[in-house]
């Protein structure tokens, strides 16, 4: 029997993903500082061995260097996030960019566009760090999984269905600073996935956007979401 992908919210846009071969992918480590992860999580329990990072905004690149220099995993982000963590003496990086593919700890990473900003915060300073971007993540075991990161939707997300299939697709749908339920229901009819995980809502009072909205917007596809409670795993 093929073994599925054990998956982990942390709340906000931080999964754990536990992949067939048993290595541990983190994607936007947002963990000490995330008002909703669990408190018994702020501590990693095993070993990562693979990072992922969309963009550089705190609430999805908050522990990217602690968590880089404890476990040394490969690193996976735009050249210019990697030039900055490079800075902070991360190494294993994986430079990339939109439309290149890679793969790393048996898993084949593709960079997808996102529509949003990139700046990193750095003591006083915002520093460039290329743009924001999603990831297309195809497993041993034939599982597809598009992580968007921080995006508005875009008519281009069916050009990822068209060539990458995805069978989940994890969405924003906080509204204000990402996709409302409204944006991410129209982006589910592009992606056409089996399965929704919505995320990065629910974190901070001015993210209205929830998954019940959601179902409610996509009427006879609602089962198609599958929500998370921060620290739950799922199989997927």
């Amino acid at each position: 029997m093929t073994k599925a992908i054990q998956t982990t919210w942390l709340g906000h846009s931080t999964f754990l993903f536990e992949t067939p071969e048993g290595k541990t992918v983190l994607i936007d480590p947002w963990i000490k500082e995330n008002p909703v992860c669990p408190a018994h999580l702020k501590k990693m329990k095993k070993p990562v061995d693979l990072l992922l990072i969309t963009h550089g905004h705190f609430d999805h690149i908050g522990d990217a260097v602690a968590v880089a220099q404890e476990f040394k995993p490969q690193v996976v982000a735009i050249y210019e996030t990697c030039l900055w963590l490079a800075g902070k003496k991360v190494e294993q990086m994986n430079p990339m960019n939109k439309g290149g593919s890679q793969t790393v700890c048996d898993v084949k990473i593709t960079m997808t566009h996102a529509m949003h900003s990139c700046g990193i915060q750095d003591g006083d300073q915002v520093i460039y760090g290329g743009e924001a971007c999603g990831y297309i993540l195809k497993f041993s075991n034939g599982r597809i999984f598009y992580h968007a990161g921080d995006t508005a939707v875009f008519g281009d997300m069916a050009i990822l269905q068209k060539l990458y299939k995805p069978d989940t697709a994890f969405l924003p749908i906080g509204d204000r600073f990402v996709m409302s339920p409204q944006e991410a229901a129209h982006a589910a009819t592009l992606l056409k996935t089996d399965q929704l995980v919505p995320m990065h809502y629910g974190t901070f009072p001015l993210l209205t956007g929830t998954p019940a909205a959601l179902r409610e917007l996509l009427g006879k596809d609602k089962n198609k979401v599958i929500e998370f409670k921060p620290g739950e795993t799922k199989t997927l």
